[in-house]
């Protein structure tokens, strides 16, 4: 295939749409590809009666480019030339249907209607009179080739969403940088906030108690302990080097998802142990800067 391997290029999004078209003995065609956002990649396909062999083409050129995303190929066809159209039902087609409908009436399903088992994909087969059959084979392949354009539009698509994504996210990852820096700088002020708080308790509840300093001493320095942030920063400004290490090598999407939980995870915890205003203040900007990240990152491949 003309684009395989191009999933390992730039930073890609999963919405976009490509178009196509093509003719060949008197067949005209018109292919259309969109994607929306998924977490895996799911590929679905409608095309002519006759082509069968088109979905398996589609799918696999799909996979060849793509990783993420719900992505719908089209393809319209009609036979320009005038002629006599041969129809067929194809018996081992229906039978396969019939077969299956039995089943389903033993568990109490309706029985099929005639016309429904006649709509059903593959049970008429038409053709022109007179059509060549490696006319027909030439038709198919050009028709997959079309497809394949279509697909590389899309892949285009996806490339310049991806392209805008890129500044927006790096600016989300570089406030939330900022904002760790910020932390560590509030958080260099809890010991002395949280030895002044209980010394101030302690001597309002005991002011006569012996050995009281060295007691209050000991008491704030196990607060503290339990107060030290250290350790939650450090993972934050490692989970900031981890996203743009990420956005440098795509597809990062499925990666970038987990790191989202990560971010949120260590943010939560450095709230739960702030011990003052200014740190929580911190804390809570950081987790409404973390929550756009992941809303944007839904949409990286």
């Amino acid at each position: 295939m003309s684009k395989t391997g191009l999933n390992k290029g730039p930073l890609s999004g999963m919405t976009g749409f490509g178009r196509a078209d093509g003719a060949l003995h008197g067949w005209t065609w018109s292919v259309e590809a969109r994607s929306v956002n998924g977490r895996s990649l799911e590929t679905r396909f409608r095309g002519p009666n006759g082509f069968d062999s088109l979905e398996r083409l589609a799918k696999a050129a799909s996979q060849a480019r793509f990783q993420r995303g719900q992505v719908s190929v089209g393809v319209q066809a009609r036979k320009e030339t005038a002629g006599d159209a041969l129809v067929r039902i194809n018996q081992e087609a229906l039978d396969r249907y019939t077969a299956l409908a039995q089943q389903l009436m033993a568990q109490g399903a309706a029985a099929p209607t005639a016309d429904g088992l006649l709509a059903l994909r593959g049970v008429i087969e038409v053709a022109e009179e007179g059509e060549d059959t490696d006319q027909r084979a030439e038709v198919e392949t050009a028709m997959a080739a079309t497809i394949e354009q279509a697909l590389d539009g899309l892949l285009e698509a996806r490339q310049h969403e991806g392209a805008q994504l890129m500044p927006v996210v790096s600016e989300f990852v570089s406030h939330i940088e900022g904002l760790v820096a910020r932390a560590e700088d509030e958080a260099s002020a809890q010991v002395e906030v949280i030895r002044d708080r209980f010394t101030r308790r302690m001597t309002e509840l005991a002011p006569d108690a012996p050995d009281l300093s060295e007691r209050i001493f000991l008491e704030a320095a196990a607060l503290a302990a339990k107060a030290d942030v250290r350790e939650e920063l450090d993972r934050l400004a490692a989970h900031v080097a981890s996203a743009r290490a990420l956005l440098a090598q795509p597809p990062a999407g499925r990666k970038l998802d987990f790191l989202m939980q990560e971010f949120m995870r260590e943010a939560n915890t450095l709230c739960s142990k702030s011990a003052t205003t200014e740190l929580t203040a911190v804390g809570l900007e950081l987790k409404a800067v973390i929550e756009q990240l992941r809303e944007q990152v839904q949409n990286i491949e």
